[in-house]
């Protein structure tokens, strides 16, 4: 009897055609009603209770339904207040938040939340209620929509101006604070309506994410056609470091339903900027066509030692690169622009290819140079050049190894050849010849490391380079032991045939070893010393500016020098009398010589 009368009492108020959301009684009625349906859900023993719970339920239908569709009209009347005020006082909608505007399109709808203020408290602290989650939800909704209706096109306009005022990376900028701006403003309007739900920043995505929407479509066609690598490393330094790394962490939570966008357009900068990396390696550096200036060398560095001879002291400091071969100055430029702009795995990849295309493209160039100067040119070209290389990448903490997988179904053939000649069977499905096991294509891994590539040539390449200037500085002496060599040899054999020979004759009496012959010998070794060893020398400076650089490389020439000097000195105190000796007037000693060695570093 309790609950029917109850229902009776509700139900003639809410149908009462004076009842509406804004009465004061309103809001002690729909709790009343709440607590009538959780007394009924309470007491499942009393007579009728399920058909007074649907009737109670019908009832807070109706109220809900109140509730939603005033909301909506208060929203739609401010809406259409704003849209007013802004056309009888001549807004151009070209600013937002300026002056006017910022007074009308806020400061109204803060109005409109104080006149919905008690309502919507009611509605947030029966949330946990499913009725009003979901009534809260489209209360949420409903705001949305009309914001957007209201803003949409201000928001648009703007980042249309700056696309038509601005370049890439300031659209970027302009166009990310801009936006910021806005949604930090309808958060703080949010949190106006909704004080206990706006932590939740998904209940504003309907009006954020159109409005990311416009400034992620005003972009990304700019972005697509953009192939400067500078341009696309400043997006990623801008977007990275500037909007999500300071404005966005400083700001808090307000902005947070922008990070999505903000992450994907740095996602596309990101491809961008991997596929532009990609083409620049291919075009500008593995399939460099080189200028006859490019291989000028070595005139190209006598050039630069001239022009910094010739220049003021102040003006000495020139940029190192410029007597670079161009690939290799490409290489470090693309590495040191990438680094900080690329994901770590990205970055390695690139720089395991540009590390292994410029190596070979200067080796080709070294090629070019010996054809075109002289085959020292080339080597020294080449270790300088490796070595600059070598140097410019330490910086980079990364492995320069990247693992390369490819199918290899070269076992089918000799497969189908055996069941052509009958050796198998295409329907023989046992474990060991089955055709899904023969098909199956087999993963070849091949490990391909840039770096020790670069030491391997480096190291051949100063190696053929130590045993060229030993062969020009001493190859008379290395000549005369190994004929001594084969000589003794010979004497070794049997005695009979040495007498017959004539090979058992003394040393000095063979025509290569006559004193004559050993004084030539002694003289063309000391004019090498004398003549061509400086020359290098100067040539390896030339180069090779690092003194230390220098001193390693020469350590094993003179190392070959003395060791030449040594064999011969010994071979001719063993086989010649001190007067034969007395006429070798450019015999050295070993430590004169070292010493003379010395003093050309």
């Amino acid at each position: 009897m309790g609950v029917s009368l109850s229902y009776l009492q509700v139900a003639t108020t809410f149908y009462s055609p004076s009842m509406s959301v804004g009465s004061t009684n309103f809001l002690p009625l729909l709790k009343r009603l709440d607590e009538c349906i959780s007394y009924v859900e309470s007491n499942p023993q009393y007579a009728e209770c399920s058909i007074y719970l649907v009737k109670f339920r019908q009832l807070q239908s109706r109220a809900l339904g109140m509730i939603r569709s005033h909301v909506l009209s208060v929203l739609r009347s401010t809406s259409s207040q704003v849209q007013a005020a802004i056309r009888s006082s001549g807004g151009s909608k070209t600013s937002f938040a300026e002056g006017i505007e910022s007074s009308i399109i806020y400061v109204r709808f803060k109005a409109a939340a104080n006149e919905l203020k008690p309502i919507l408290e009611e509605i947030e602290s029966r949330a946990p209620r499913k009725e009003y989650i979901q009534l809260l939800e489209e209360c949420h909704k409903l705001y949305c929509e009309q914001r957007l209706s209201l803003i949409r096109g201000i928001v648009q306009q703007r980042i249309s101006e700056f696309s038509r005022k601005e370049a890439l990376s300031s659209l970027t900028r302009s166009g990310c604070s801009y936006l910021m701006q806005v949604c930090q403003l309808e958060h703080q309007l949010f949190n106006h309506f909704f004080p206990s739900s706006s932590e939740d920043i998904s209940s504003l995505t309907p009006l954020v994410d159109p409005l990311c929407t416009f400034l992620y479509d005003t972009l990304r066609p700019k972005l697509i056609h953009e192939t400067n690598l500078d341009v696309l490393c400043e997006l990623v330094d801008i977007l990275k470091v500037e909007v999500l790394g300071e404005q966005l962490s400083r700001r808090g939570e307000s902005l947070a339903g922008l990070r999505p966008t903000l992450d994907r357009i740095l996602a596309d900068v990101h491809e961008r900027l991997t596929f532009r990396a990609r083409t620049y390696i291919r075009d500008e550096i593995a399939n460099y066509l080189p200028s006859d200036e490019d291989l000028d060398y070595p005139k190209k560095l006598e050039q630069s030692v001239s022009a910094e001879l010739g220049s003021p002291s102040t003006e000495q400091n020139q940029d190192v690169s410029g007597t670079w071969y161009p690939p290799l100055e490409k290489t470090i430029s693309c590495l040191s622009k990438l680094y900080c702009s690329l994901e770590s795995a990205v970055f390695t990849g690139l720089a395991q290819e540009v590390v292994e295309f410029c190596s070979l493209s200067i080796q080709k160039a070294s090629k070019l140079i010996g054809k075109r100067s002289s085959s020292m040119d080339a080597q020294l070209f080449l270790i300088k050049h490796l070595l600059i290389l070598r140097e410019q990448i330490a910086p980079f903490d990364i492995e320069f190894s990247v693992t390369h997988k490819e199918l290899d179904f070269s076992h089918l053939l000799e497969h189908l050849r055996r069941i052509l000649r009958g050796q198998a069977s295409i329907f023989d499905w046992s474990r060991s010849t089955s055709l899904a096991r023969t098909l199956s294509p087999r993963v070849l891994e091949s490990q391909i490391d840039a770096k020790k590539e670069l030491e391997k040539n480096l190291k051949t390449t100063c190696e053929e380079f130590i045993m060229s200037v030993t062969k020009l500085v001493v190859e008379p002496l290395l000549s005369f032991v190994t004929k001594v060599t084969a000589v003794k040899v010979a004497l070794s054999g049997n005695q009979n045939q040495k007498v017959e020979s004539g090979i058992a004759k003394p040393l000095k009496d063979h025509a290569f070893a006559s004193p004559e012959k050993i004084a030539e010998l002694l003289q063309k070794a000391s004019t090498a010393i004398d003549e061509d060893l400086p020359r290098v020398l100067a040539k390896m400076r030339l180069y090779l500016q690092n003194s230390s650089t220098r001193a390693i490389l020469f350590k094993p020439i003179k190392t070959n020098i003395l060791e030449a000097h040594v064999q011969v000195l010994s071979l001719l105190k063993k086989e010649y009398t001190p007067e034969d000796r007395q006429n070798f007037v450019n015999m050295i000693s070993v430590q004169d010589l070292e010493a003379k060695l010395d003093k050309f570093l």
